[in-house]
């Protein structure tokens, strides 16, 4: 794996809990995050958008397969200290963006080759997909 604890182990220090309120469901298996991952196809080069990464399993998953950088959009706060935690692991390939990913306008901090990958939280996913 990546050499950082196990995925419930985060969730548990920052004392994190999926809210229903904001569609979340955290994914905490790393053998399925990583699977995801490469059902995305080669990452290498590749930046991708990530919406909604929670305490980061999909995110460390898109990391460790290649991504040249992980933008994630993530509504909820309470996931910061996971997510830095990651980011100061893989040298900073993380770049979190604190928001609505319905309203976060990212296309400056984006070139080259793009990939979306998410695993949408149900409540936004249908908006998503209609306005991106």
């Amino acid at each position: 794996m990546d050499g950082l604890p196990p995925l419930r182990e985060i969730i548990e220090k920052h004392k994190l809990a999926a809210k229903k309120s904001l569609g979340q469901n955290f994914l905490c298996d790393l053998n399925l995050t990583s699977k995801i991952a490469r059902y995305a196809g080669s990452l290498d080069g590749v930046t991708v958008v990530e919406i909604g990464p929670g305490p980061g399993g999909l995110t460390r998953a898109l990391l460790m397969d290649g991504a040249k950088k992980v933008i994630a959009i993530e509504m909820d706060p309470r996931t910061q200290g996971a997510l830095d935690e990651i980011s100061a692991h893989h040298n900073g390939k993380l770049e979190v963006v604190f928001g609505d990913a319905l309203k976060v306008d990212i296309k400056d901090r984006v070139e080259g080759r793009v990939k979306i990958i998410a695993k949408l939280p149900y409540n936004v996913a249908t908006q998503l997909i209609l306005n991106w």
